[in-house]
């Protein structure tokens, strides 16, 4: 019996001195707010669309789709997350103006390794990504084009029968 009596003083004790001790830190808590790292950037850059896509060693990228609104700052950022070369599976991401001919583009493309496959003086671009082998990332930033679709491509010759996919800008 005193040790159930035991017992019970001291729970008892125990959630007073708690309960009044939880209030003050209640009142402490809400006089300091400190964002997270992840809020302060997503604050920083909710006008930016921050874009990632990574392409493999199958020739594959992992989005068909992107989806930005117009006039909006882009950040696309290419991952190779592969492991060949660059020189036997380079891959970039090339955005194409609209109603550009893809496979008469790719051809042009082809034949410009000495610019990373990408043609000089070309006005048919919006917007490219350095040309990376695996394991490496590149960025690049660009506004968005007026609405409409567009086509993604890597031109890497023979790359863009597979790795392609539309650029949707709302």
């Amino acid at each position: 019996m005193k040790l159930s009596n035991s017992i019970l003083t001291l729970f008892f004790t125990t959630a007073i001195f708690l309960s009044c001790g939880s209030e003050k830190k209640k009142e402490e808590s809400q006089e300091i707010k400190i964002n997270s790292p992840a809020e302060t950037q997503k604050k920083v850059d909710e006008n930016i669309a921050n874009v990632v896509i990574s392409g493999d060693d199958l020739m594959k990228f992992d989005k068909k789709e992107i989806i930005v609104k117009s006039g909006q700052k882009v950040k696309l950022t290419l991952r190779h997350i592969g492991k060949l070369d660059i020189k036997v599976m380079g891959h970039n991401v090339v955005i194409l103006k609209q109603d550009v001919n893809v496979t008469t583009f790719a051809a042009s493309a082809s034949t410009a390794s000495d610019n990373q496959y990408i043609p000089k003086d070309s006005d048919d671009i919006i917007a490219h990504t350095d040309l990376i082998g695996g394991g490496q990332t590149t960025s690049i930033e660009f506004d968005a084009p007026e609405a409409g679709e567009y086509t993604f491509i890597c031109s890497f010759p023979g790359h863009y029968a597979m790795m392609q996919g539309k650029f949707i800008v709302e």
